[in-house]
């Protein structure tokens, strides 16, 4: 099979992206904070804030999603992008995203961050959003907030030396600082 797959480079993608959209709902439906297959709802935020157990599995759950999705988009552009072919390897995360937002209630989007966005749809939209691209701009790790019954967390992506030439234009002179886009994340957080 690995042969085959190696082959056929649309089938290992497909195969990469089928795997990745595997382990998320199988981390998603046993959940951070024990729920068993329960699919959180997506209700109202409650006028006093979760309780704090509840924050730390959201804030888990994200920081491991982060992780997973940073680690496929790595490994796409690794060992299966090239320049011929159409579909970049963060558009093909675009429909991991929306299956996991289907299936789980988990939404998860790209912002750019210190360089120019590739797609409307990346610009920071919120002031979070905005907020949060500028602290990832200025080094921090992470940038979280809690809002309308989600934890909301954004952290970097590192955009390689494959990225900065699109990024920043082809002729433009390479940038002397870290590039990044940033990862949004945002959890449902459970109803007391």
């Amino acid at each position: 099979m690995a042969a085959s797959l190696r082959a056929n480079p649309k089938s290992v993608t497909g195969a990469v992206l089928l795997f990745t959209a595997a382990c998320l709902l199988c981390v998603l439906q046993t959940g951070a904070s024990g729920q068993g297959d329960k699919t959180p709802s997506i209700a109202a935020a409650p006028a006093k804030e979760p309780p704090s157990a509840a924050i730390a599995a959201a804030r888990a759950q994200a920081k491991l999603m982060h992780s997973i999705y940073a680690a496929t988009l790595d490994s796409m552009h690794h060992h299966f992008f090239r320049r011929e072919r159409a579909v970049l390897p963060a558009r093909a995360l675009e429909d991991v995203f929306e299956d996991v937002e289907r299936q789980a209630n988990v939404k998860a989007r790209w912002i750019a961050v210190n360089t120019k966005a590739m797609s409307i749809n990346h610009e920071p939209k919120t002031d979070f959003e905005k907020n949060a691209a500028k602290a990832i701009a200025a080094g921090k790790d992470d940038f979280e907030m809690i809002a309308d019954g989600y934890y909301h967390r954004v952290g970097p992506i590192p955009l390689g030396s494959g990225c900065i030439s699109c990024h920043t234009g082809f002729f433009a002179k390479a940038p002397t600082s870290p590039r990044f886009a940033g990862l949004v994340i945002s959890v449902p957080l459970p109803k007391e």
